[in-house]
């Protein structure tokens, strides 16, 4: 009979930890996070629910599955093993009171306790499998031992558990399980948060832990250097004692350091697109080199985040100190998708920004809606920052928040916004003229960059560019890059086609984009030629051009303004609602009229002048004030995918399919280009789809190719 030190947790390839080793991890985790959330955990329970989660992992089952032995005649057809139920065989090792909350930390750790999608939950089981108890204690006698040996070693003395002891606290979790209400288990969150955190790291798991939870520094915020009438919210006085925050200023306000300091604990910071969020990242990362934990999580942040596999998997575990994020990474809280519980926790207390909230349109906007009622509901400090907001949907926003006693207002007067007046505004319906604009702007040696609404429009015109100015430093830019050549082609952006091409007056370059420059880019061209969109869209793009501001924009004599072309495609306003469009076009200056920053929020309100909230009470989990969702039970991912229509597939590129086949998980992510599912819907036939990894569409396009242009896909139009 094998010896403790032979019963692993984790198979050879995930590092062949025993699981003494993996339960020890798993403790030290499970009583740090419980002491570190914003939760009244009784460490006692936590402590037994970790000891017990993973005990059920000495069953033969689940050993004979790791050690994967080709003479083994073993029949692993023959039933449904969880090592969770056989760990619930444990439960008498502790008192009955304790029994409760750690089922809920161990029965569902891993699976629902029902209608998981592969029938594993202990319900699931129970109904379709009679036999499942005695299956879940086959040899008892032979292997308990282990399970006891571990229990004895944190000091849970305890000489035998008999079978019939073991199958009646197998009963009775199954019945307490039948009866649950509807509400989100923290206990189950927090094992998840612990295994999670311990699988990672395995014997680093106490290292890593050390850095977590560390409370952010202010004080740099608040440095008399950082004040300037340049960037008027630096001198405003954010010693309120309101608990949240609403802010509305122009691009180049000095937003970012006003939030920050109305913070006062770990930091969540959310922004809408990928590329904003990498360049906040990297701007908290140079701005407080001292933090040890700020944190970067979308798609691709694997990709972007570090030089170091644990860099890389630090990323979506709980207790950051700041982390950058989108809202999506959020929407588990209300949609309850399988680890909601444990973001809850996470969150719960802490200090979340929402930036740019305006650009966020008709389902994204019901679900941050949703988010900010749930994280409200979770006691967070909740700032929220805009360039443009319909008032509306600010007064929506206001009173969610609980009105003017609870929220610190601030909005720029007149006289402020007057110095951000920098553009001079004309528009077109024919397209032609963006030739002749073009060619105009190279003349003059300016950067200029072009905004187009479609990945495929702003591929054709591209290469209509590329052939009409062969010498002229150039980039593409939109979301269907892979995955590493996003990062670069950010960062070739904002270090070269920004910084550098003709910032001595002698060299023009054009950047052709998608909406991914609209948001949170440090970016500031020269000129724009931008088409039609909504009004709010419009704004954000038109604050990458003459974003930097110097002190003599302060005067009016000496300002300097930069001109913006919008032109109008009747023909087609995808993939916005051409009426928003068609109005936001019509309320915009013409003949190169200065856009007065005091007249957009008249702008605005004349586009929007009623805010639809889209109904998503089907999909949510809280609704009029309560929870609808089965503790221990999860939603579907599918459901966020389908209603936010997020990427829902991926593709690679058929020179990157042997690469990708042999590449390790980590590798694998840089290589795919993430699509929607209904971008290949319609060819997905015609495309091989490989059986590892996400499972990718495999797209006949050379990598020469893909770098210039990006992934094309002929049928149908991605929107950024």
């Amino acid at each position: 009979m094998a010896e403790l030190k032979n019963i692993l947790a984790k198979s050879i390839e995930y590092g062949s930890v025993t699981l003494l080793d993996h339960t020890i991890q798993v403790v030290n985790a499970a009583i740090h996070f419980a002491k570190e959330f914003e939760y009244d955990f009784d460490i006692k329970t936590v402590t037994y629910g970790a000891i017990i989660h993973d005990l059920g992992k000495a069953h033969p089952y689940f050993q004979k599955s790791i050690f994967k032995d080709e003479n083994d005649d073993f029949d692993f057809s023959e039933y449904k093993h969880r090592h969770e139920i056989s760990s619930l065989a444990f439960l008498p090792a502790i008192q009955n009171h304790y029994w409760d909350s750690v089922i809920d930390m161990v029965v569902a750790h891993h699976k629902p306790i029902e209608d998981d999608i592969r029938k594993r939950g202990i319900l699931d089981i129970k109904t379709n499998d009679r036999y499942f108890i005695d299956n879940h204690l086959q040899d008892w006698d032979n292997w308990k031992k282990y399970g006891i040996e571990i229990l004895n070693h944190f000091g849970l003395v305890i000489i035998d558990i008999s079978y019939e002891e073991a199958k009646k606290s197998i009963n009775y979790s199954v019945n307490y399980c039948q009866n649950k209400k509807n509400s989100p288990s923290y206990y189950r969150g927090l094992l998840k948060a612990a295994d999670h955190f311990a699988s990672a790291f395995s014997f680093s798991t106490k290292q890593y832990l050390n850095n977590t939870f560390y409370k952010p520094s202010l004080n740099k915020y608040f440095d008399d250097k950082r004040k300037s009438e340049l960037f008027p919210l630096s001198v405003v006085d954010v010693s309120d004692n309101r608990k949240h925050t609403l802010v509305v200023a122009p691009t180049g306000a000095g937003k970012t350091d006003f939030l920050m300091k109305r913070t006062q604990g770990r930091v969540f910071y959310t922004l809408p697109f990928q590329a904003s969020i990498n360049a906040m990242w990297q701007r908290f990362k140079e701005f407080d080199p001292d933090n040890p934990d700020i944190r970067l999580l979308h798609s691709t942040s694997k990709v972007i985040s570090g030089n170091t596999v644990e860099e890389q998997i630090l990323q979506p575990l709980v207790g950051s100190s700041i982390k950058v994020l989108t809202p999506h990474q959020l929407a588990a809280i209300i949609f309850g998708t399988s680890g909601y519980e444990t973001v809850m926790l996470d969150l719960k207390g802490s200090d979340v920004i929402l930036d740019e909230i305006h650009t966020y349109s008709d389902v994204s906007r019901s679900m941050v809606i949703e988010i900010v009622k749930m994280l409200k509901l979770l006691e967070c400090r909740i700032h929220i920052g805009t360039a443009t907001m319909p008032s509306a949907l600010y007064s929506h926003l206001l009173e969610l928040l609980g009105g003017k006693e609870n929220v610190f207002e601030y909005s720029l007067d007149n006289n402020k916004l007057e110095t951000f007046n920098r553009h001079l505004i004309s528009k077109y319906k024919d397209k032609e003229i963006t030739n002749s604009i073009i060619e105009q702007s190279v003349n003059f040696k300016e950067k200029l960059l072009i905004v187009v609404n479609t990945v495929n429009e702003a591929q054709n015109l591209f290469k209509d560019i590329d052939k009409k100015f062969p010498g002229i430093p150039k980039m593409l830019i939109h979301s269907r890059f892979r995955r590493k050549d996003r990062e670069y082609l950010e960062k070739e952006l904002k270090d070269k086609f920004d910084g550098g091409y003709n910032f001595d007056g002698l060299k023009p370059c054009i950047v052709v984009s998608t909406q991914v420059v609209e948001v949170s880019l440090d970016i500031s061209f020269d000129r724009m030629i931008t088409q039609a969109a909504p009004i709010d869209s419009l704004i954000q793009r038109f604050g990458r051009i003459n974003r930097r501001r110097n002190y003599s924009v302060l005067s009016e004599i000496t300002r300097t303004y930069k001109p913006i072309h919008i032109f109008l495609d009747e023909e087609s306003t995808l993939p916005y609602n051409k009426e928003i469009v068609l109005r936001s076009y019509e309320v915009l200056p013409d003949n190169f009229s200065i856009l007065k920053e005091a007249d957009i929020q008249g702008m605005i309100d004349n586009v929007y002048d009623d805010i639809e909230i889209k109904k998503i009470d089907l999909h949510l989990i809280y609704k009029n004030g309560n929870f609808v969702l089965k503790e221990l039970t999860d939603n579907k991912k599918s459901i966020l995918i389908d209603l936010l229509e997020i990427d829902g597939a991926v593709c690679i590129l058929e020179d990157d399919r042997e690469k990708y086949y042999n590449a390790n998980h980590f590798d694998k992510i840089k290589y795919e280009i993430p699509v929607s599912l209904k971008s290949v819907l319609y060819s997905k036939n015609k495309y091989e789809q490989l059986k590892v990894g996400s499972y990718p569409f495999v797209i006949p396009q050379t990598e020469e190719e893909h770098l210039k242009f990006g992934l094309e896909i002929k049928e149908t139009s991605n929107i950024i």
